[in-house]
């Protein structure tokens, strides 16, 4: 179950990575980062990094990609702490 939950938020992350890179070259009311690190956060940064280099988006930004790696760090530290099966655990 929680499978889906990590496929659905990655694919959501990338769509909105999509959207927000469409609203950006159409001059339109933009998805804030802090969403797109919320996303991110929950889970979608692999949809995070798929998004920016498949878009080409927020790649020329430091402070964007810097942030997407150093949540991407988090979860690995917290995978590592909690091991995957207990991690799951926590979450379900």
């Amino acid at each position: 179950m929680i499978y889906y939950f990590f496929l659905f938020i990655n694919a959501l992350t990338f769509i909105f990575f999509g959207y927000d890179k469409y609203l950006a070259k159409n001059n339109k009311w933009r998805i804030s980062e802090n969403s797109l690190f919320m996303l991110s956060f929950m889970g979608g940064s692999i949809g995070a990094v798929f998004g920016m280099l498949f878009f080409r988006h927020k790649i020329s930004k430091p402070v964007f990609y810097v942030s997407i790696l150093i949540i991407i760090a988090i979860q690995f530290v917290l995978v590592y702490y909690f091991g995957f099966k207990g991690l799951l655990d926590i979450l379900t």
